[in-house]
């Protein structure tokens, strides 16, 4: 430990306001992850950061030494045919019914741009990727460093975890996070997200900062901070980084859960699928081909023409999925109707999102089993017309025991009214960047 620099001293400078110096920084980050500061006195400078805040320079350095507390990917050297092949990414701050990376990433593909999306794991009421594609039988999301540069020559899209020496001080600092109430967070949540996403290597990123009562920031001004923040963490570390500041008061889509979601996003990729869905998707895609340097394309004809579902199929078997084999079926369903007639104006996404993870679709801790075929399926959107009787929901499970509690969490999910809303939210807010 340094003669000048211990934890409690640390922990004394930001509980009393002040701001945390670089060389404090450096060391804190260094010596939790290594075991010489005690989970106890970490939590204490994260209830202090998330009460006391950071200033700009705070959260550059602590992003930093997250950084430095492992490898950084480099993907520079991507090529096919002779070309260089251009890198973007996309992260999202998580939502209910947010499948968009799954048709996402094959269409930016299909331009020849490569996509190297590492993803996570759902916890709680935020479904993850990874947990949607591995009820694709065969999949695999772990994959050592050479078969993902091979993937993204050979295919141009890659979902799969992320290595244990990306940035271990945040995979260790969010599990400490996660159980003493520190995650809500800008700082924190900022310098979470870029430190993996600054070391994995891409060239390019898009974020996307959910909005509203599905979100980890239901808050729009707290959203809109953290989409600026995160934006310039993106630049300052030479990363072309911009973000899209969207929706997430109502579900995306029609479903939450995990088999449910890919069957959803394999009609988008088909061509159909929820038109909040592939408004989303094609925004997106729009920003990431623009991120990459690729002009005038158009994410909409990859959908139509065929190619994106192509890029779907070769991505799926190259990590040992079979795309043609049925996607698991929950053994138990139940309704759940509407209890009057009339407009759709509200579907309260954290509602949706508990009620699948109730029905087991996520989990309440890592490490936790999922049921694949879990999850909640939408008959009616904001603005459809829906009459008393109708199934507004339908509940999906292995377990039917589980009905009664996801029942009581949908009771006033949806607001209906008798006219008809004079206007919808759109899904996009507004870019930052």
């Amino acid at each position: 430990m340094s003669d000048l620099i211990h934890a409690t001293s640390v922990i004394a400078t930001k509980r009393d306001g002040a701001e945390l110096t670089t060389p404090q920084i450096d060391w804190v980050v260094d010596a939790y992850t290594r075991g010489d500061v005690a989970p106890e006195q970490m939590s204490s400078l994260l209830m202090a950061i998330v009460l006391r805040g950071m200033t700009r320079r705070e959260i550059d350095d602590w992003t930093r030494a997250m950084i430095d507390s492992g490898t950084r990917m480099d993907f520079s050297g991507l090529r096919r045919g002779g070309a260089v092949l251009p890198t973007v990414d996309k992260h999202s701050t998580g939502g209910v019914g947010d499948k968009i990376t799954l048709p996402l990433a094959p269409v930016v593909a299909s331009f020849g741009v490569a996509v190297p999306q590492l993803s996570g794991r759902g916890l709680g009421h935020t479904g993850g990727t990874l947990d949607k594609l591995e009820s694709i039988p065969g999949w695999r999301a772990d994959l050592t460093t050479a078969e993902m540069h091979a993937q993204l020559e050979n295919v141009g899209a890659v979902i799969c975890a992320a290595g244990a020496d990306l940035a271990p001080a945040d995979r260790k600092l969010y599990a400490l996070r996660d159980v003493t109430g520190t995650v809500e967070s800008v700082p924190l949540i900022a310098s979470s997200i870029m430190s993996k996403k600054i070391a994995e290597g891409t060239g390019a990123l898009v974020l996307d900062v959910k909005v509203g009562s599905g979100a980890f920031l239901p808050d729009e001004a707290l959203a809109r901070q953290l989409a600026q923040t995160m934006v310039s963490l993106g630049v300052d570390a030479g990363v072309r980084t911009t973000a899209l500041l969207t929706d997430m008061d109502s579900p995306l889509g029609l479903t939450a859960g995990n088999a449910v979601e890919v069957a959803e996003s394999l009609e988008v990729l088909a061509g159909g699928g929820p038109s909040d869905v592939v408004e989303l998707t094609i925004a997106l895609a729009r920003e990431m081909l623009d991120a990459a340097g690729v002009l005038d394309a158009d994410p909409a004809a990859a959908l139509a023409d065929g190619s994106a579902m192509d890029t779907w199929r070769a991505m799926i078997t190259a990590q040992g999925g079979d795309p043609d084999a049925p996607l698991p079926r929950a053994p138990h369903t139940d309704d759940v109707t509407a209890q009057t007639s009339g407009y759709v104006h509200r579907i309260d996404a954290r509602a949706v999102g508990d009620a699948a993870w109730l029905l087991g679709a996520g989990r309440s801790r890592p490490g936790e089993a999922v049921q694949a075929s879990a999850g909640v399926v939408m008959h009616a959107k904001p603005g459809d017309r829906i009459s008393a009787g109708s199934p507004l929901f339908t509940l999906h499970t292995q377990t039917p025991e589980r009905f009664d509690a996801a029942r009581a969490r949908l009771d006033e999910a949806a607001v209906i009214l008798p006219d008809s809303p004079s206007a919808i939210r759109p899904i996009v807010l507004d870019r930052i960047g």
